[in-house]
């Protein structure tokens, strides 16, 4: 029996949210620190977050090139993973991670094959991976766009690497995701709100369930 893909609710904004998340039986929950965002949330809330998340869900807190002070005020937190959603290289990552021990998350970009020469170099430097669709050039955000990408790309990606896929995800399309790409995790976020940063429990509980589904369906292949 394969381990079960693991489910990640992002862009969590409040405390019903996050309960909806636990209750719906999310394994990672993620606050979006990035101010264009329509799910940021600042520093004193994502500290209350994290007090009210489970020991046994992952707290995530997403940033977008932070500078070093924005970096070390999330970090002081103690979330269970940093993610990193913008132009951070693997060499900026090291630098700025020192001789700390916070788990990270790094995100990449894949809109055609050449994009996924990316991963190598955050290999054994970060604990995930997550693969999101490729923003237009002309996006305000680097994710969170509603936008899928070819997951046949995904086909010669190292069956060990331990990655998410994210990427217009929602309740209709992600056991199909998860039959045809086999992933670490699936992340969602506008997949599953009734206006931009405004989730909705029934379509977290749908995402879900379809999810774990889609997990009782491969063990049974």
């Amino acid at each position: 029996m394969s381990p079960p893909t693991l489910i990640k609710i992002c862009g969590i904004k409040d405390s019903d949210m996050l309960s909806q998340a636990i209750k719906a039986g999310a394994d990672y929950v993620g606050f979006n620190h990035f101010p264009k965002s329509p799910r940021y949330v600042d520093v004193y809330q994502i500290a209350e977050l994290i007090k009210s998340t489970p020991k046994n869900i992952k707290s995530v807190v997403l940033l977008v090139d932070p500078d070093a002070k924005t970096l070390a005020s999330i970090m002081a937190l103690k979330p269970d993973f940093v993610q990193f959603h913008g132009n951070e290289t693997a060499a900026w990552i090291n630098n700025a991670l020192g001789d700390t021990d916070q788990p990270t998350i790094k995100v990449l970009p894949i809109g055609s094959k050449s994009d996924l020469e990316a991963i190598h170099p955050f290999i054994g430097l970060v604990e995930h991976i997550l693969l999101d669709a490729k923003p237009p050039k002309s996006a305000t955000r680097p994710g969170g766009l509603g936008e899928t990408f070819d997951w046949s790309l995904l086909k010669d990606v190292d069956k060990n690497l331990r990655f998410f896929l994210a990427g217009g995800l929602n309740p209709d399309n992600v056991a199909k995701a998860i039959a045809q790409v086999n992933p670490f995790g699936v992340d969602v976020a506008s997949g599953v709100e009734s206006t931009p940063g405004i989730k909705d429990a029934a379509l977290i509980t749908k995402f879900v369930v379809n999810a774990k589904q889609a997990d009782k369906d491969r063990d049974r292949t």
